[in-house]
Order: C-alpha cells, then sequence, then structure tokens
C-alpha cells in the first residue's frame, strides 16, 4: 500500500491535513481541460489591460491549476509579489475548483470567507504553480483550498475558502457580455 494525496479537513481549531493510504492510481484526465475565461475579470479577464490574465485548466474532477509569472509591477516589497495579488490568485483558485469547465453551465461561486497563509516570500518573474481543490460540498456551500508553488514545487502560499452558490445561476446573455468563454491559447 502506497500514500497518495493530501487531504485537507476542518478539525475543531483549524484546518489539519492526512495522508490517505489507497491501493490504485489517483484520477487524472488524460489532457487538462481549459476552463473558460472572461474579458475584464482582475485575475482571468483577459481583455483587462491591468489584470493577470491566467488560465486555469482542470486537471482531475477535483483540482485545477494554473501557471503564472508575475511581473515586476505586481511586486510589493522588491522582488515579491503583492500579499493582495497572491490572496486575489489563490482565491481564484478555490472559486474555480468547483466552477467545471463547461462555459454554459459554469458553478459560479462566492467567496464568504479566504483564510490565507503566507509560508515564503512569493517570487516576480519566476514560475508559479497554483492549484485549486475542491473540499467537502454541503447543499449552498463548498470548501475549496489553493496553494502556490515555485517552480522547485516549494509552498509559498495557502488559502482555505467557504464559498457559498450565487443565489441565481448567471444567464446565458450575461454570460456573453462577460466574454465568458473558452478562449484559444
Amino acid at each position: 500500500m502506497r500514500l497518495s494525496h493530501l487531504y485537507i479537513t476542518p478539525n475543531s481549531r483549524n484546518w489539519a491535513g492526512y495522508w490517505m493510504p489507497i491501493d490504485h492510481e489517483p484520477m487524472t484526465y488524460p489532457k487538462p481541460v481549459k476552463q473558460p475565461n472572461s474579458r475584464y475579470c482582475f485575475v482571468c479577464g483577459l481583455e483587462n489591460p491591468l489584470g493577470l490574465h491566467l488560465h486555469f485548466y482542470q486537471t482531475a474532477p477535483d483540482e485545477v491549476t494554473a501557471e503564472y509569472i508575475a511581473p515586476e509591477h505586481y511586486q510589493g516589497y522588491p522582488g515579491i509579489l503583492h500579499g493582495g495579488i497572491t490572496a486575489a490568485i489563490l482565491d481564484e483558485a478555490v472559486g474555480r475548483a468547483f466552477m467545471g469547465n463547461d462555459p454554459q453551465a459554469s458553478n459560479f461561486m462566492y467567496t464568504a470567507e479566504l483564510k490565507v497563509k503566507y509560508k515564503k516570500k512569493v517570487p516576480i518573474g519566476q514560475p508559479l504553480k497554483i492549484i485549486g481543490r475542491r473540499g467537502k460540498r454541503l447543499r449552498w456551500t463548498a470548501e475549496a483550498t489553493a496553494e502556490i508553488y515555485d517552480a522547485q514545487g516549494n509552498l509559498l502560499a495557502s488559502a482555505t475558502a467557504l464559498l457559498v452558490d450565487v443565489p441565481n445561476q448567471i444567464p446565458a446573455e450575461e454570460l456573453e457580455q462577460l466574454g465568458w468563454k473558452v478562449y484559444p491559447d
């Protein structure tokens, strides 16, 4: 028997993790599936001149990933990504963990609570890997986690979130106005 993914669960005081033994390979998509982007979202909006322009991919049924190199104009301290930008990236990743990849059937959720832990300096000008994972799903709420890693696999920042369903799903006309679709690479 071998150990697989680290599972994150809430306990009475904070979040705790444990390794789960499995006897099979974890389920992954044969090829990552690109998620939709919008026009003007700060994190994923492709036409936002000040935005981050991140592209997220569904890499497993409960996981999304993105890669990013932060430019110099998003630094807080010299050479370090501003903490607010780091939090915005983590916020996007937790929301996208439940979103899916069908532009017409996206599951939109609001972030009700986001707890960020800054572990190490998040560098600008270097490759970063962002991972968002689904947690427990309840009737109108869900829990999710996200992490940012450097190219060597070091954990730089993480977040846990409580998400809430958008009360009424967004009509197709509004999605079209948002430019909500899968854009070609």
